[in-house]
């Protein structure tokens, strides 16, 4: 009798230790996911997004389970702690995102874009973000977003231990390079328009002061829009492509100060 009831203690402690390690594996997740791309985004139902959550933390659970062993104590810091990490994990993402809409407002003042179908999207911005935001998604999800989040996660673990420490300094001080990254990234997507558009207005700057009689306002405004446009379609595949890359960079190696 005394070795059934050491057989059912043992049982528990085992139960207790993988509730506990399902239980800070959808904390993080759950905060992951709400800040992800295409999964994350206000149009998705809170229902998919729960079943996604638990999907992962299917998937996560075994695994941290035998990192954190059965002894573990449950504590409500080590809960916020996940919190906070997993909207690291999500916030680094989001970026991207961010990225994109930042790259196509730049695009849309430079080319005379930016009110063009403005009000078409839950958050209002240009028809080029719509465009860029729709598309990048779409590249990451059939890319195996799904995948690559899952191995975010496992390797999130190697360095964000769970119910570890985390410093604010190094957090701050990754936050301030990731956006820094992401914001020259954006830079870099925007600069085939930037540059052309400068080139043209300099253009009609010196045909305006060698014919001053001429509209040049009025030529000039239809055929800087058609030339964009005529640059977005050449230009638009390469575009996605540098921004899928560096966003695959980023799930591959999220920190590059680590928090």
């Amino acid at each position: 009798m005394s070795e059934v009831i050491a057989g059912l203690s043992q049982l528990l402690g085992l139960a207790q230790g993988i509730a506990w390690a399902a239980a800070l594996a959808f904390v993080r997740i759950g905060a992951m996911v709400a800040l992800m791309p295409g999964l994350g985004d206000p149009s998705v139902p809170q229902r998919v997004k729960l079943a996604l959550v638990v999907a992962f933390t299917l998937v996560v659970t075994p695994i941290l389970a035998d990192r954190i062993g059965p002894d573990a104590t449950p504590t409500v810091l080590a809960l916020g702690g996940e919190v906070v990490a997993g909207l690291l994990l999500g916030v680094g993402m989001r970026l991207f995102i961010v990225a994109l809409q930042t790259a196509a407002a730049m695009i849309a003042q430079a080319t005379t874009l930016s009110q063009l179908f403005s009000g078409a999207a839950p958050e209002p911005q240009p028809a080029v973000g719509n465009l860029f935001v729709m598309a990048g998604v779409a590249l990451a999800l059939v890319t195996g977003l799904h995948v690559r989040a899952a191995e975010l996660l496992l390797l999130s673990y190697d360095l964000l231990p769970p119910g570890g420490p985390l410093s604010a300094a190094s957090a701050a001080d990754w936050g301030l390079a990731v956006i820094g990254r992401t914001f020259s990234l954006a830079f870099s997507l925007a600069a085939p328009f930037v540059i052309a558009s400068l080139i043209y207005n300099l253009a009609l700057g010196v045909i305006n002061r060698a014919m001053p009689a001429l509209m040049v306002s009025m030529v000039g405004a239809p055929a800087l829009t058609l030339g964009a446009l005529a640059l977005m379609a050449v230009a638009t595949p390469v575009i996605l492509a540098a921004w899928l890359d560096a966003f695959a960079g980023q799930m591959a190696a999220p920190f590059a100060v680590a928090p």
